[in-house]
């Protein structure tokens, strides 16, 4: 019989600890911590996988929250359960990426990074006037709120923020495994070597796109279960793409443990940093140049290259041998 290796069990044995924390009766300001340390992982996974794999600097991320929190808030106002809302939101953000993907795509380098600037902007506009239903205090910039939740607690919130992070985690692992991470790895290096090579460059492009969309949109959504009202400013604000960008680039963009460091140091400094204002961004604004200059390739990068991951390997694989022995 085939013995799981340790380095697979270990990501397990984690999330099940984690998984346990509301069970156990951890205190509830834990469990506010790591929902946002959850929502922050999650944009950025797929933020690394957007500029760090595939080469897109999507400045857009925005758009998906806010079109997936709307979608939530809209449909639970029409009688649907939260759950489908989830779902649902996360449909339209990727219908949304489909939809701009062709004009988009066209765009090359900075261009792109513009034209995925303007979209949640335009969209924080137009939902400033727009009232589909709802009386007169429902809808344009007052926004709506997130219905059904009676029954709802923080450890189910928390369960929902574990499980988007776990899951976007999974996905970027799967795919840079597969023929489509290597696909994206060669469009990221060099497009026209990629595409003289005969791979499919807007194909690729485009699952990469749907995929952080989805998942994005999902995060974004189940942060308005927490927060359960979507307003234009709110909802299409730049911290959705600042906090994820911020997050990868700490972390180590293009170095899949980059994310997790990231988003815990963002994280940590959101809510140290909460009483000071304007201040927190700067603050938070120094932190990212500081690393920026001393560490280019963040801080997983930085451990990487020092081999503070050797001594961990060393130890899995000498508990490996010992148990094959056995």
């Amino acid at each position: 019989m085939k013995i799981p290796r340790l380095t697979t069990l270990a990501p397990v044995a984690v999330l099940v600890v984690l998984a346990l924390f509301p069970v156990i009766g951890i205190p509830l300001s834990w469990l506010n911590y790591l929902f946002f340390f959850f929502i922050y992982l999650a944009l950025a996974s797929m933020w690394n996988l957007l500029a760090g794999y595939t080469g897109l600097i999507c400045l857009c991320p925005p758009a998906f929250v806010g079109l997936a929190g709307y979608t939530l808030a809209i449909s639970t106002l029409l009688g649907v359960p939260f759950q489908v809302g989830l779902i649902a939101g996360a449909a339209v953000a990727a219908l949304f990426a489909v939809l701009i993907s062709y004009p988009v795509f066209r765009m090359k380098g900075i261009y792109f990074a513009i034209g995925t600037l303007i979209l949640p902007q335009a969209l924080k506009a137009w939902f400033s006037y727009w009232r589909p239903v709802g009386d007169e205090w429902q809808g344009m910039g007052a926004g709506y709120a997130v219905t059904g939740l009676a029954g709802v607690t923080l450890g189910d919130k928390y369960w929902l923020a574990l499980a988007v992070a776990a899951v976007s985690i999974f996905l970027v692992y799967i795919i840079l495994r597969a023929k489509l991470g290597l696909g994206l790895t060669a469009i990221r290096d060099n497009e026209n070597t990629a595409a003289s090579s005969g791979i499919n460059i807007y194909r690729l492009k485009l699952i990469s796109f749907i995929i952080a969309a989805f998942i994005m949109g999902l995060a974004g959504a189940i942060y308005f279960i927490y927060s359960p009202r979507i307003n234009p400013v709110g909802g299409f604000s730049m911290r959705w793409l600042i906090m994820p960008l911020m997050a990868t680039v700490i972390g180590g963009e293009g170095v899949e443990e980059g994310p997790i460091m990231g988003a815990a140091v963002i994280t940590f400094l959101t809510f140290l940093l909460a009483d000071y204002g304007a201040w927190s961004l700067l603050i938070q604004g120094i932190v990212l140049v500081v690393v920026v200059v001393l560490m280019p390739q963040g801080i997983a990068g930085l451990l990487r290259q020092v081999g503070a991951y050797r001594f961990p390997q060393k130890l899995f694989q000498a508990a490996e041998a010992k148990i094959h022995r056995t």
